[in-house]
């Protein structure tokens, strides 16, 4: 055999198990680990609803990446950005007298927000899904103001969000809108207390959600 063969023969073999190596890989960073990563407390979530069952919350995840991960993200202009954190602002500011409109009002904007955006609009756990895949830090923010908007004002005591709760669920809400409204899409979502900061020295005043969380301790 000559020396050119041999050669061949070890490139070839080289090519295939650098192929089968990216494979494996790849099958991998779909597997427990990679969804771990991606998903980082959704995953602990889909977990725990499918009572511990690591395996069929895999699965599940696995779906939403095959479904939403090509999902194509339109651009925000401008003028459009301006306008919805306005009505945020305005959202904020009306939850001292109206905690639950003020509620109501940010689920509505930041559904309207994810259809521009690009994601699905329709059913609400397509679009959770779908969030879930491209801002898994911040979308059990949106469940959870979700939930508090949908909860009717009349039903039981022990049903009803306090006004505390409600505020609580604005709060980590805002994190998946500052998402949303970024630049590419993947906006830098600020803490608490930064949110505070900045909305009280632009205001020269306690922001709402603030004045919210004072009454509800004063009441």
């Amino acid at each position: 055999m000559s020396t050119g063969v041999i050669i061949a023969i070890v490139i070839v073999a080289a090519v295939v198990l650098a192929a089968v190596v990216f494979l494996l890989r790849a099958r991998g960073a779909q597997g427990g680990p990679g969804l771990k990563r991606r998903f980082g407390p959704e995953y602990e979530r889909t977990v725990a609803r499918h009572h511990g069952d690591a395996k069929a919350a895999e699965a599940e995840l696995a779906q939403r990446v095959e479904r939403h991960g090509s999902l194509t993200r339109r651009p925000l202009a401008p003028e459009a950005r301006a306008g919805y954190e306005a009505r945020w602002a305005a959202a904020q500011e009306r939850f001292v007298d109206s905690p639950r409109e003020a509620v109501a009002e940010a689920d509505r904007l930041i559904a309207e927000l994810s259809t521009e955006r690009g994601f699905p609009e329709g059913r609400h756990e397509d679009r959770i899904d779908a969030l879930s895949v491209h801002h898994a830090h911040h979308v059990h923010g949106y469940r959870r103001l979700h939930e508090a908007a949908r909860t009717p004002a009349d039903g039981t005591p022990e049903s009803r969000p306090d006004t505390e709760e409600l505020r609580a669920a604005m709060v980590e809400a805002r994190g998946l809108f500052e998402q949303l409204t970024g630049e590419d899409g993947h906006g830098t979502a600020r803490t608490e207390p930064e949110r505070t900061g900045a909305a009280g020295e632009a205001r020269g005043t306690q922001p709402a959600w603030a004045l919210g969380r004072r009454h509800v301790k004063g009441s």
